[in-house]
């Protein structure tokens, strides 16, 4: 039937938006930072000027 297929296609559109977003969360969300735990000394170089 040639009159529901207008409505396939937004479905289909729909289907595929709400897989979209929720890929794209996903991908978002999961990401996690791997903290460093790292303690770096600063070096401090002292310079004495002798004028």
């Amino acid at each position: 039937m040639p009159q529901m297929a207008p409505l396939n296609w937004v479905t289909l559109m729909i289907y595929f938006m709400i897989i979209f977003l929720i890929f794209n969360s996903l991908n978002y969300y999961s990401f996690t930072y791997f903290k460093k735990i790292e303690l770096k000394e600063k070096k401090t170089i002292n310079l004495n000027w002798k004028w």
